[in-house]
């Protein structure tokens, strides 16, 4: 049975499971040792463990086969395949500064300009509009558990107007950044879901 193909909304905000679960991508990883080593133009690029010689390693960059001496305590371990693209970084085998950026890298390329760290929502700016703030989106995240959709801005407006709800107390929603972040932007999205789900919500009320 063949599979369905995404919409144009959900290829921004899911994660195709299949290519994430290859087995050659697994072995792949395993046989060459990989890790994160420092780069000038890249941040962090990786490369796998050929020789170590007390303090220093050699190893060989992965995209040029360029082999180079890095220290020791220079190198940052790299996840496993399966954790590509994560939603959550949080669940990371190893968390460290190479793997979160090649983590919002991969999703940024892909598209996917949201993930969690935690209890936090990161977002990458992509400086162009998307189709993911549509009223059939908002649906979906409304009464939704954070894990049970992907993440977006929305899920955090949900949780904190349902809490809000539930507890009766006030909540708040912190968006920080630079200049240019999408601070405004994520801002007025919080805004447009909360007078959506509260209008729902006073309409059920009424009837």
């Amino acid at each position: 049975m063949s599979k369905k193909a995404p919409s144009e909304d959900e290829k921004f905000l899911y994660v195709d499971k299949d290519l994430l679960n290859s087995p050659m991508a697994q072995a792949d990883w395993a046989a060459k040792k990989l890790v994160w080593v420092p780069s000038e133009k890249h941040g962090f690029e990786a490369a796998s463990i050929k020789e170590e010689r007390g303090d220093e390693v050699l190893v060989e960059l992965a995209d040029n086969g360029k082999k180079t001496t890095v220290n020791k305590d220079d190198i940052q371990k790299m996840n496993p395949p399966k954790f590509s693209k994560v939603e959550d970084m949080a669940e990371l085998t190893c968390l460290n500064e190479a793997s979160v950026l090649h983590n919002l890298r991969e999703r940024y390329f892909s598209g996917l300009i949201y993930t969690y760290s935690g209890l936090f929502c990161v977002v990458v700016n992509p400086y162009k509009m998307l189709p993911i703030y549509s009223e059939k989106i908002i649906d979906m995240y409304k009464g939704k558990k954070r894990h049970e959709v992907p993440p977006h801005i929305y899920a955090i407006a949900d949780n904190a107007y349902r809490n809000m709800m539930q507890d009766r107390e006030d909540q708040s929603i912190l968006c920080t950044g630079e200049s240019g972040a999408g601070k405004t932007e994520n801002t007025k999205k919080v805004i447009q879901y909360l007078a959506h789900v509260a209008s729902s919500h006073k309409t059920k009320k009424d009837q």
